[in-house]
């Protein structure tokens, strides 16, 4: 066998490893937020409640004085990660919502709460109903930012880097749906900034825990 063939035959055997590494790398993030109008965006009720404000010097999502989720419409989650920066003001409630389905009221899917003093016991970094922490990993008035990784079954939730839910969900109760955001009650006050998301690689049926 010559040199020729030799190299040949080793680019044949390797490109189905290369086309494999490159299958299973995360997509790119994609800014869902433009910082300047609510393109791409629909409130499921109470629309006047979210507004675009410069905050801190930067622009953000401010959600004030009704109930309202925001949803983002351009693509759903299955297997992504969807991450924001956001601030809580005195007894603010919030959350960051995914694989949930566009509705009224407050809506089916999962929610990573945000909450630093409201009354609700539940704080940031909990997957709602399904996970609880009870101590916020931030303050009011402070920046933080909230990372969800929803992989198959498995749920992270991250806060300022720091995992403050890692959990299974046995039952596989929301797989795809939208993402949005929460405005909770007349009183709550919260912002958001920095919104970004990309899909995962499919799960591997092994790596599905059940």
């Amino acid at each position: 066998m010559n040199l020729r063939t030799i190299l040949l035959t080793s680019l044949v055997l390797a490109l189905p490893i290369c086309a494999a590494d490159k299958a299973a790398k995360p997509g790119k993030w994609v800014k869902m937020w433009n910082g300047k109008n609510l393109d791409g965006w629909k409130a499921n009720e109470h629309p006047e409640a979210w507004t675009v404000v410069k905050e801190d010097g930067k622009p953000a999502l401010k959600t004030s004085g009704f109930r309202s989720h925001l949803f983002w419409m351009k693509e759903e989650c299955e297997n992504c990660e969807f991450k924001a920066e956001f601030k809580c003001t005195q007894g603010g409630n919030s959350g960051m919502y995914f694989r949930t389905a566009f509705g009224p009221g407050f809506p089916k899917g999962y929610e990573a709460q945000v909450n630093a003093t409201h009354t609700d016991p539940v704080k940031t970094g909990s997957l709602y109903n399904f996970h609880k922490n009870f101590e916020s990993p931030t303050k009011n008035d402070e920046w933080g930012t909230q990372d969800i990784i929803a992989d198959g079954n498995h749920i992270i939730i991250k806060v300022n880097g720091k995992v403050i839910t890692d959990f299974v969900d046995e039952k596989k109760t929301f797989m795809k749906g939208y993402l949005a955001l929460q405005g909770h009650d007349p009183k709550s006050t919260t912002y958001y900034r920095n919104l970004q998301f990309r899909k995962l690689p499919p799960t591997a049926p092994a790596a599905d825990k059940k």
